[in-house]
């Protein structure tokens, strides 16, 4: 199992180095369109070339991974590129992040080293040809709701005149391209399996020309999202979907199964559970920070106006205490009559 290992680290490496990559040429590029100019503006930019270049060798590396190695393995292993990818967002594009948004990234992390640890090797059961279409109709209902919920915050931006984009476009994007990622792997490792198990070569090719179409797309939705919103963000959106549908078709699909021993059960489901706890904080990590300062600085200055009540009433209590400074009304009245009885 090391060799697939390695080759996964490889590649997720390549991959994440190659979307900063990415995300550094894309900020003096328009937004991605299948327009002429455009597709020329990216392919002449030295810098995003580069990264798309790493990503395509990540990509030939998880294929080779894919084939020695079950998915439930391969797609948990590769989130471990996540650690590479902090780093140099943090170091390379100088983006600015709070401690929430790296609690949810050590969290997310171990939970993908968890789930990759609670895995074991198996053998696959038998697999139809007609798990494509099902396949197909689940990533279109998939992508049908996605798609829905993007366009009801464009909308809502576009009608309070925002600029910049919101938090959960950024994870629509990255929620997008992870389960096409997932799905090419899955798909590619079915034309393996329809290989062993004795079925025609052609549908070796098919499958991977398939899996290369996903990958596209999902290099299109993480672009997209890439350009306006934060790389950590939708990169680790990705990653998390992308390990999601991989465990899930490759559970329903390619008949893989749980862990058999306790021990691989137990890291499987705190890895599953760390993700979800990261990936909430990640996703709320700006209106977290915003709100907890917000309750901060209210709760410091109720403290200050109680202690200057507190103060006042202390002062009035202390003046209206001194005899000297109180008179009584009938004497104040009996001085002003007898003034004015002398002056007449």
């Amino acid at each position: 199992m090391w060799e697939p290992i390695c080759l996964t680290l490889a590649a997720a490496a390549g991959n994440n180095i190659g979307k900063i990559l990415q995300k550094k040429g894309t900020v003096i590029l328009p937004p991605l369109s299948f327009k002429l100019k455009v597709i020329r503006a990216y392919a002449f930019n030295k810098t995003w070339i580069i990264g798309f270049l790493m990503d395509i060798f990540g990509a030939v590396l998880m294929l080779r991974a894919l084939s020695l190695a079950p998915v439930s393995i391969i797609q948990p292993v590769s989130g471990c590129g996540l650690a590479i990818l902090s780093i140099f967002s943090h170091f390379y594009l100088k983006e600015i992040m709070n401690v929430v948004d790296w609690m949810g990234i050590m969290l997310a992390g171990i939970g993908t080293i968890g789930v990759g640890a609670g895995g074991e090797e198996q053998k696959a059961s038998a697999i139809s040809v007609f798990h494509l279409p099902w396949l197909a109709f689940i990533m279109t209902i998939l992508f049908v709701l996605l798609n829905g919920w993007l366009h009801f915050y464009k909308r809502q931006r576009r009608e309070q005149e925002l600029m910049e984009f919101e938090v959960v476009e950024e994870i629509i994007y990255g929620l997008e391209s992870g389960i096409l990622f997932g799905m090419a792997s899955v798909i590619s490792k079915m034309g393996f399996l329809f290989l062993e198990q004795g079925f025609h070569q052609i549908l070796v090719p098919i499958c991977i020309l398939i899996s290369i179409c996903c990958s596209a797309t999902g290099f299109y939705y993480q672009t997209r999202g890439l350009k306006h919103g934060r790389a950590i963000v939708v990169s680790t959106c990705a990653a998390v979907a992308s390990i999601v549908t991989g465990v899930l078709a490759g559970m329903l699909a390619l008949g893989e199964e749980l862990p058999s021993s306790p021990t691989g059960r137990l890291f499987l489901l705190l890895g599953w559970l760390l993700i979800i706890i990261g990936v909430i904080l990640l996703v709320s990590s700006s209106r977290l920070i915003r709100r907890l300062t917000w309750l901060y600085r209210r709760f410091k200055r109720s403290g200050v106006d109680r202690n200057f009540g507190h103060r006042s009433g202390s002062a009035v209590r202390l003046r209206d205490s001194s005899p000297s400074a109180i008179i009584q009304t009938t004497t104040l009245q009996n001085l002003l009559s007898s003034k004015a009885k002398a002056d007449a």
